[in-house]
């Protein structure tokens, strides 16, 4: 049965954060030999191998993730903390310390693929979004929406900042 899509919220909303801060982690992998599958696949399976087993642990810290897939792939995962993630990623408990193991002595050398992450640790108040007529994507699907209106109406008002120079954009 195919999995059902989700549903366009109409109107405009915005991230609401229960928290001082959100991490925001940037991953993926480069598949630089397509025809080499030996050499880049154990990566690329392992990702959602962890993925589930954050998302199985109400404790983990991972609050969504969003992919795109073609010959790099990227990942964007939505964490409360960074100490959280850092956790994850050391305990040999988990999936991902013997994932990572792995493809450093298997294929980190031969160039087959690449992998790369980065990590930005940002305090709540300096986070800023807005999604109009989506169904639930991103920062505001791994956290909670609220509708952007009055002191959440424009990108700097809901960063804290006065706009008295908002455009137009009646209808939007």
């Amino acid at each position: 049965m195919p999995t059902p899509r989700p549903r366009v919220r109409p109107g405009r909303f915005t991230a609401h954060l229960d928290q001082d801060e959100i991490v925001v982690f940037l991953i993926g992998m480069r598949i630089n030999h397509p025809l080499r599958p030996r050499g880049w696949w154990p990566a690329f399976s392992a990702m959602p191998r962890m993925i589930r087993e954050l998302e199985g642990r109400r404790d983990s810290g991972l609050l969504g993730v969003e992919s795109w897939f073609g010959r790099t792939i990227l990942m964007v995962q939505y964490w409360q903390s960074f100490d959280q993630l850092d956790a994850f990623a050391r305990d040999p408990e988990r999936s991902h310390l013997p994932a990572w193991r792995d493809f450093n002595r298997r294929v980190a050398a031969t160039g087959e693929v690449g992998i790369w992450h980065e990590t930005y640790v940002v305090p709540a108040a300096r986070v800023e979004a807005i999604h109009a007529n989506m169904p639930p994507f991103g920062l505001l699907k791994a956290t909670s929406a609220t509708e952007a209106t009055g002191s959440r109406r424009t990108a700097l008002t809901r960063l804290g900042m006065p706009d008295d120079r908002a455009p137009d954009v009646s209808g939007y």
